[in-house]
């Protein structure tokens, strides 16, 4: 089973829209004032839709991996955009910057390389 695509609540969409042209996805579906997708590796898309209520974002957590996070989050911040954390190493052996987009959805971009899929941890298959 493959993810294709992830979808988020937006509270402003043309906010929305313009926070994720800034970080660089490509969009590929404009649907206003409700509905817009974005394409981020060939075969994944990520979209975000108008909520009609009060959405807690809380717990939502986007990923977008990048080859180099300290170049991507240096570029996107002279853009203007704004990081809620500066890159770090993670004890999991990531590393990692935190940003929320405009309707508080938080994202993480993020470098893991081999250990995104097969850090030393991982169970095999016949352990499962």
């Amino acid at each position: 089973m493959d993810l294709n695509q992830i979808t988020v609540p937006c509270a402003d969409y043309e906010a929305s829209v313009e926070f994720y042209r800034q970080l660089g996805l490509r969009q590929i579906v404009n649907s206003p004032p409700r509905y817009a997708r974005f394409e981020t590796t060939p075969g994944t898309t990520f979209s975000i839709y108008l909520a009609d209520v009060d959405t807690d974002t809380s717990d939502i957590v986007v990923y977008f991996e990048v080859d180099d996070v300290d170049a991507t989050v240096l570029a996107l911040q002279e853009k203007g955009i704004e990081f809620d954390s500066e890159p770090h190493d993670q004890d999991w052996l990531w590393r990692e910057a935190y940003l929320s987009d405009p309707a508080g959805n938080q994202l993480c971009i993020y470098h893991a390389g081999d250990n995104r899929r097969s850090p030393p941890w991982r169970i095999e298959d016949d352990a499962v």
